[in-house]
Order: structure tokens, then sequence, then C-alpha cells
């Protein structure tokens, strides 16, 4: 085992009294290129290029003597002392931080960051970083060789963001500069690089005279409830929606931060609301321009990001980014269909009838779906007189795909 490892994050800035003493003792120092270059390091230590961080913690632990990691920013901030602290690695570290790149990032743009949520990109999980950024008002991307601004830009489709990219931060290369989603994918970006996405509507709950009292998303934000009622949508649902069926929608869906919603027949905007409330990214689809418009509005409302698609389906379906789970408020067979051929996760719809209902559950089973099915009923009852005002009957299917393919 290594006798000491000493981790020291690097801002640009000169180095402490601590991280130049600790470097200055090294007998192996890791770090990138442009550490391994600093004046400081001792020309007598062994040198290791900072690629794998699993396979450079294998060396470190294997190292008898003083070892020095060197990484940019804050290192326990998304950074490799996570790695080198594995049990696997049997590493005791000490930490010399420095300012994140995240914080540097918002200050060079001048804006506070409290607010913001913070995503690493890499080639496997940009879908997720893109859905965040969809989802949300400010959203600081760390990003990676292949999940860069340009690739950002390109999956933000139909959605208008800022971006604001920082270029080598701390470095005499430095470079800040704002551009719009669209536009990312026109330039090539240095690495490594933050961006910060900024845009959308503000939540209700957005709070400028410093209030604040959590960091990220405020989840108090808006009225409290996971659904609410009609009369929170202006009192009119679309055909086939109630509020106690979308609970259970909903809640067969499971939709949350980084996932994609495709709502199919979005009616009121009720769901889609309430998927985008719940950190969700969320495409709003129906044929109806009036149900598009009362989904935009009602979204607007509440604070939401929801991205409304205007058009009928399955057709309109066919350029939409790949959807995590899909609520299908109607459309028929073709519809089901459609959305199967996605593979998303979950998928949940409604029938009327048992007919239809089975038509639905054999479609969704042939295409390697485990199906459930529940028929809800719901009376709604007026507690001044305890009589009835309202009785509905659905039957309610969701289906969840057996084998799960790598994330795209």
């Amino acid at each position: 085992m290594a006798d000491r490892v000493t981790v020291i994050g690097w801002d640009g800035s000169p180095l402490t009294a601590a991280a130049r003493s600790a470097l200055g003792a090294a007998t192996l120092v890791a770090g990138a290129p442009h550490h391994l270059a600093l004046p400081e390091v001792p020309p007598a230590a062994e040198r290791i290029r900072l690629g794998s961080v699993a396979l450079a913690a294998r060396r470190i632990a294997a190292h008898r003597g003083t070892t020095v990691v060197l990484a940019d920013g804050d290192p326990g901030f998304f950074g490799v002392v996570r790695t080198l602290r594995a049990p696997e690695y049997g590493l005791e570290v000490e930490v010399v931080p420095a300012v994140s790149s995240v914080a540097a990032a918002f200050a060079r743009a001048g804006m506070p960051w409290d607010d913001a949520h913070v995503v690493v990109a890499h080639p496997r999980t940009l879908r997720r970083a893109v859905n965040v950024c969809r989802a949300h008002t400010k959203v600081a991307v760390l990003t990676s060789p292949g999940a860069g601004p340009a690739e950002l830009g390109l999956l933000m489709e139909g959605v208008h963001r800022t971006f604001v990219i920082c270029e080598e931060l701390g470095t005499a290369r430095e470079q800040v500069s704002v551009v719009t989603s669209d536009k990312a994918a026109d330039h090539t970006w240095r690495d490594p690089n933050v961006v910060i996405v900024v845009g959308g509507t503000a939540s209700p709950g957005t709070t400028t005279d410093g209030t604040g009292w959590i960091a990220g998303r405020d989840p108090a934000a808006g009225p409290r409830g996971w659904t609410l009622p009609a009369e929170a949508y202006g009192g009119e649902l679309g055909e086939g929606e109630t509020d106690l069926l979308r609970t259970a929608q909903l809640a067969r869906l499971g939709p949350r931060l980084g996932d994609l919603v495709w709502d199919i027949g979005c009616g009121s905007g009720a769901f889609a609301t309430e998927a985008a409330r719940g950190g969700a990214a969320v495409i709003a689809v129906d044929r109806d321009p009036d149900a598009c418009a009362r989904t935009e509005a009602v979204a607007r409302h509440f604070g939401t990001q929801v991205q409304i698609v205007h058009g009928t389906a399955p057709h309109v379906l066919e350029d939409l980014p790949e959807p995590d789970v899909v609520r299908i408020g109607g459309g028929g067979a073709a519809v089901v269909s459609a959305v199967a051929d996605r593979r998303p996760q979950r998928i949940v719809a409604h029938a009327a009838t048992r007919d239809a209902a089975e038509l639905v559950g054999r479609d969704l089973t042939e295409h390697g779906y485990r199906v459930e099915c529940a028929l809800l009923q719901s009376v709604g009852l007026d507690t001044r007189a305890w009589t009835e005002t309202e009785r509905s009957v659905v039957f309610l299917l969701t289906g969840e795909i057996l084998r799960r393919e790598a994330p795209r």
C-alpha cells in the first residue's frame, strides 16, 4: 500500500504552502499533462499520466512511497477522490481542495449557482444530462470527450437554451463564450470545459432575494401534492382524463430527474405538467391545437419546462428523441405499436372496455413487455349532501420491458 497519498486540487492559482510541501516530498505524481508540467513537480519523481483513474489507483496502491495526485478544481466534487477511496484500493487520502470548475464557471459568468443542477456528461450518460437541461432552467454540465457542447446542442433540438461555455478554466488559454444551443454544434470546443445551460420558464418558487434554503431545485416550490385536482387546471380535463387515473399513471411510470417522458394525447396538460413538476423532461404531443395551447399555458403557469409538439401520432413520433417512459392518452393500436418499437422502459395506456384493453395488452406482450391491467373505478361525492357527482370506470394497462437495452 502507498505510504501516503495527497490529492491536490488546482484551479490555475499558485499552489498553497501545503500543496507545495506535499508535492516536494512526492516520489510518485499522477495528473494530466498540464499538471505534470508544473515546475513544482520533483524531477526525480515517477510520473503517471492520469487517463483511467482506476488504473492509476492500482499503481498508486502498489507504490511504496509518497504519492501526489493533481486534479483540476475541487477533487472531491465529481473528482478522483471517490475512486481513490474505493474499498478495493485500500487508500487513505489527504485532500488539498481548490475552487471547483463549476464554481469558477459561474463566477466567470457572474451568476449565482445555488439554484443550479450539476450533472456530468459522458457518452453513456449524455441523454440523461440533456434531459436535465430540458427540464430545468439552470444546469451546469461537466463535459467529457464525445459529450461536449456540440453534442449537447444537437440533442437539445426543439428546446431553446443559452450556453455559457467555459474552456480550459484556470489556464492561459481560458475562454468564455455565449451561444444559443442550436449554434453550439457549429464550433469546435477545447477540453476540458464546463457548460452552463440557462433558459426556460422560471418556477413560481424561484426567489431573487437570497432567501433560498436548499441547493438545486426547491422541492417545496409550487403547490403541495403529487397530483392536483381538475380545478388547478381550469376545471376542465381532456377526454378520458380523471384525477385518480392520472395519479395511478404517474405512480406506474415514476418519472424522475434525468428521464424523458412522452405524453401522447396531452389533453388538458395536467399529466405533462405533473411529470415535469417531478423533475423529468417532458414532450407533450397532441393533434388538437387547442390541447397544445392549453398544455403550454398550464406548463407556463406552474413554471415547468414542457416541449409541445403539434401533430398526429404515430407519424409525429418518428423524429422525437428516445423516451424513458410514455403515457398514451389516445391513438389506438397503431400508436401503442409505434411507442413499443422505441423500447421505453415503461408504458401506460388506458381503455374504456375490456376488449380494447385486451388488444392493447396483447400488443405490448408481443413487443416484449410484461403487462399488468387493473380496473379502476372512482366515484366522486358532494360532501355537502354525500351524493354522487361523478363516476368513472377505466382499464389501466402498464407495460414494463422485460429486458432493458444499454443506455443510449
